[in-house]
């Protein structure tokens, strides 16, 4: 087993991307705790890989609050000694709307969830990491955050934040035996499509030389 004796944590876990990065990790011999704001949902997702005689544990957990975030990585280190692996996977797509029309609770709810929980998630999962010299962190951003997608401004620049911070940190840190990556799927098959018009989903799709949406477990692969 590749990741036998790590412990990760993966945000957004309840379904879709998050859900097949957790159990993926798992079955690769990681303990993995399983975050997410729908806390029931965890629970399910968790009890379901559980069944599956994986390690896993559930935290309800919301992600663009700081007393959350150092919960979640208190649990963590309470159940499993310590945090390796740190999957900041959690995010909304938000309404579409043109620019005229986005509202300030648009902006501020998206750069809150999408962009600020990437800040608190790696900041706090870093001490631990630094004083065992030892770190991978994979931040979740999109195609949207490389080429921007016309009415989705606040998601298109919260996840052009992440690319932007995930290179920072990688640079900031990568002596010190701590990695910073990130990927940028296009269109994937999870609940957040509901989030999006059909024009939005079409309007993806097409540039997509496959021409059709992925799959989590392929992001997760």
């Amino acid at each position: 087993m590749l990741l036998k004796d790590k412990v990760a944590i993966v945000t957004g876990a309840a379904r879709g991307i998050g859900l097949a990065t957790a159990e993926r990790l798992a079955r690769e011999g990681a303990a993995v705790v399983l975050a997410d704001y729908d806390g029931e949902e965890v629970e399910r997702a968790a009890a379901s890989l559980s069944g599956k005689e994986l390690r896993v544990m559930a935290q309800r957990c919301d992600v663009s609050r700081r007393g959350d975030v150092s919960a979640m990585v208190r649990a963590a280190e309470s159940g499993f000694g310590k945090v390796d692996i740190l999957v900041n996977n959690a995010g909304i797509a938000g309404r579409a709307a043109p620019l005229e029309e986005v509202t300030d609770i648009d902006w501020d709810v998206m750069m809150d969830v999408d962009l600020k929980s990437v800040f608190l998630c790696c900041q706090a999962v870093m001490p631990g990491m630094k004083k065992r010299g030892y770190g991978r962190i994979v931040n979740v951003a999109s195609i949207a955050g490389k080429e921007g997608n016309p009415n989705m401004i606040p998601y298109s620049t919260a996840k052009a934040g992440v690319i932007g911070l995930t290179k920072a940190l990688a640079k900031e840190v990568a002596s010190l035996g701590i990695y910073v990556n990130a990927i940028a799927p296009a269109v994937i098959e999870t609940p957040i499509l509901q989030q999006l018009t059909p024009a939005q989903v079409d309007y993806m799709v097409q540039r997509i030389p496959l021409g059709r949406t992925g799959k989590p477990e392929e992001v997760a692969a």
